[in-house]
C-alpha cells in the first residue's frame, strides 16, 4: 500500500511519514500541491493525506483538480481549521474524511486504514496468526503452540498490535498511542510493565518477542 502525504510542515510531514512507515506502508511526500500534482500524474496511490493549508496551490483546489482528472483515491485532509463549515468544505471539495490538528498519530493511522479498507472493499481479518501464535478478534481466544492462553484486555491490544505488525519492529510510542489511544510520557514504563507480563505467559525465553534495542520490540513470525 502507497500513500502520498503533503504537508509543509516538516515536523508534522516527518511525524507523519515515520508512523505510517513503521505502520508497513510505502510513503511519499509532498511539501506543497504542485509537487503533489506532478506525484499523482506519475504514481498510483492507495490513499492520500493533504493539510489544507499548502504553499501556492491549497489542499482543497488540489483535491478539486485531482477529482476533476478522475483521480478516485480515498483523501483525509488534515488542518487546524475544525469548525463545521471548514469540514464540510473539505468534504464538498471531494475529501472523504476530515481530521483536525492536532491529533493522535493511531486515530490517523485508523482513518487511513478505514479508507482504505472501503475503497478496496476488503473485509477486515478477524484472526491474527504469527507463527504458533494465535489471536481472534471476535471470540478474543488467544492459542500458543496450540495451548489457550488467557490475557487481560491490555494484554490482548498488546498482542493484537504486535500481530498486525509481526516482523516489523514497533516503537513504544507507537504501542502507547494504539493500545492505550492516549499520549503518554515517553518515560513511562508501562509498555514494558505490560511487555513483561505478556512474555510470561506467551514467551518466556524471549524466542517470540525480540526487544529491538533503540527501537522498541519485534515479533518474529517462526519463532517458537
Amino acid at each position: 500500500m502507497r500513500v502520498l502525504v503533503v504537508e509543509d510542515d516538516a515536523k508534522i510531514a516527518s511525524f507523519v511519514t515515520r508512523g505510517l512507515k513503521q505502520a508497513g506502508y510505502a510513503v511519499d511526500h509532498a511539501p506543497d500541491g504542485d509537487t503533489a500534482l506532478a506525484l499523482l500524474d506519475s504514481t498510483a496511490y492507495d490513499a492520500a493525506i493533504v493539510d489544507v493549508m499548502l504553499p501556492r496551490l491549497d489542499g482543497i483546489s488540489l483535491v478539486r483538480r485531482a477529482r476533476a482528472a478522475r483521480r478516485e483515491l480515498p483523501v483525509l485532509f488534515l488542518s487546524a481549521k475544525g469548525s463545521v463549515e471548514d469540514r464540510v468544505r473539505g468534504l464538498q471539495a471531494g475529501g472523504d474524511d476530515y481530521l483536525t490538528k492536532p491529533f493522535a498519530f493511531s486515530e490517523l493511522l485508523a482513518r487511513v486504514q478505514a479508507l482504505i479498507r472501503r475503497a478496496t472493499a476488503a473485509p477486515e481479518a478477524t484472526r491474527l496468526a504469527a507463527g504458533d501464535v494465535s489471536l481472534d478478534l471476535v471470540t478474543r481466544a488467544v492459542t500458543c503452540a496450540g495451548a489457550p492462553v488467557d490475557l487481560q484486555p491490555r494484554e490482548f491490544a498488546l498482542l493484537a498490535f504486535l500481530l498486525r505488525h509481526a516482523g516489523r519492529p514497533v516503537s513504544k510510542t507507537m504501542i502507547l498511542e494504539h493500545v492505550w489511544d492516549y499520549s503518554f510520557d515517553p518515560q513511562t514504563n508501562v509498555v514494558d510493565v505490560v511487555m513483561s507480563r505478556l512474555r510470561a505467559k506467551i514467551d518466556p525465553d524471549h524466542r517470540r518477542i525480540e526487544t529491538v534495542r533503540g527501537v522498541g520490540y519485534v515479533l518474529r513470525p517462526g519463532r517458537g
